[in-house]
């Protein structure tokens, strides 16, 4: 009797190849000077029947919705997977080039058009890691393990504060020649050890993961599909001795050595199970505040950041504060774009917001866009077993999706954000109940 589901993997380099801003710090001219390590569209895809799932991971900032709607249509017609079942999503790096236009930005100078050429090739490589997986299937083996991510660090406000160490992973094998096809992960940390000062292409941490899974458990070019989970509040700023790749590293394999060491003991799956559901919706935007009274935020927020640099401006909560001038400063610009009306096609080209619910087995992962306070992830996790998240994915949101808490606080992620909190995150994650419940991936 044949095995009853196929698997295949495939990695494709998706590094440009000229000089082009690098995103995700705000007031630098931060332009590429060489590439560290390649930046990949990895692929993994998974077959049970005539259910289908296929995942890409993006070592990327962001990608954007109308990027990857264009990549999923392409990818079914050319493989036969439904396009809801087709999950693309970013690793959210900072040392990438820009790929989408934030409306937070848009009075920052050093910030250049978005490089059209390049978001051709990020969505050829999509779709090239896409199809080439598909075409790769052959009957597979998973192993499901659970390993510790706290080595990469936690709460980005509060070390104690609320996190997800938990990085679920799918080791698949031939099952024949008991080979790595490939391996998935979640992890729900920001990938931004490296800061403003570091010039090269790289996939930060998550880079030095993958090359250690690699060198020491895969083999040489086996790919690795790595995913961004709920990271809206989360950061290695704690847990790093400086925003050196030597730091990047030393976070990545000791990563990867948790990995390595969590897959001894996992759990090989029998039928898989396969199964998706998706819905879509609206979210509300957020209030603006005046323009005035903005500018008295950015005052206040710049006051707090200029005193903590005198007395140490190494801290992490010196970069904290720092990071709230950015924020004051990006609400100004959106105060601004609002009284103008200039924000509808921001708005449009997030919205709708897609959550998808994908069943491997007695796992399940729910995708969701945007970058979302680990919170809400738990308060999901509290009513639904055995629920995983990948986030930024099938697009972006502008910004973040913050607790009631941190809207008071009013801090940078608060700051920074087109959508309306916490009431976005609630109605994702009431989209993800819903679909939880759908026969398609409900839990036995």
């Amino acid at each position: 009797m044949s095995h009853p589901y196929l698997a295949g993997a495939a990695a494709v380099d998706i590094t440009p190849d000229r000089s082009l801003h690098l995103f995700g710090y705000p007031h630098v001219a931060r332009m590429s000077t060489g590439t560290h390590d390649p930046l990949l569209s990895s692929a993994l895809y998974l077959r049970e029947g005539d259910q289908h799932q296929l995942y890409v991971g993006n070592d990327i900032i962001f990608v954007p919705k109308p990027l990857a709607a264009r990549a999923r249509k392409r990818i079914a017609e050319a493989t036969g997977v439904p396009e809801a079942a087709i999950c693309l999503s970013a690793t959210h790096t900072h040392s990438g080039p820009d790929t989408v236009l934030y409306a937070s930005n848009v009075t920052d100078k050093t910030v250049p058009p978005l490089d059209e050429a390049y978001l051709q090739t990020l969505e050829d490589g999509i779709v090239a890691a896409a199809t080439q997986a598909v075409e790769k299937a052959v009957p597979a083996e998973i192993v499901f393990a659970e390993a510790d991510g706290a080595c990469v660090g936690g709460n980005r406000r509060d070390p104690s504060g609320p996190s997800i160490p938990e990085v679920p992973v799918w080791l698949v094998r031939n099952l024949e020649s008991q080979r790595a096809l490939g391996i998935m992960l979640i992890c729900s940390m920001h990938p931004t050890v490296l800061h403003e000062d570091s010039t090269v292409y790289s996939g930060d941490f998550p880079g030095f993961t993958r090359k250690h899974l690699q060198d020491n458990l895969l083999g040489g070019g086996c790919p690795v599909i790595y995913h961004t989970g709920a990271c809206g509040n989360q950061s290695p700023r704690h847990v790093v001795t400086g925003n050196t790749l030597q730091e990047a590293e030393r976070l990545g394999v000791a990563l990867a050595e948790s990995v390595m060491e969590a897959v001894k003991g996992g759990t090989a799956l029998g039928a898989l199970k396969l199964g998706h559901s998706s819905t879509s919706d609206d979210l509300p935007l957020r209030p603006f505040p005046n323009e005035a009274a903005a500018s008295l935020a950015l005052d206040a927020a710049t006051a707090r950041f200029e005193k903590l640099q005198a007395s140490d401006p190494k801290s992490p909560e010196t970069r904290t504060a720092e990071c709230d001038v950015f924020g004051a400063q990006e609400t100004l610009t959106l105060a601004g774009m609002a009284r103008k009306g200039r924000l509808k096609e921001f708005v449009a080209a997030c919205m709708p917001a897609e959550v998808q619910c994908f069943r491997v087995g007695d796992q399940r992962i729910v995708a969701l866009p945007g970058e979302i306070f680990v919170e809400f992830i738990h308060d999901l996790q509290a009513e639904f077993p055995n629920i995983h998240v990948i986030t930024m994915a099938n697009g972006e949101l502008q910004g973040y999706l913050v607790t009631e808490e941190a809207l008071e606080e009013g801090g940078y992620e608060a700051s920074n954000a087109l959508f309306k909190s916490p009431d976005g995150a609630e109605l994702l994650m009431d989209m993800a109940a819903e679909i939880l419940c759908d026969p398609a991936v409900e839990a036995n």
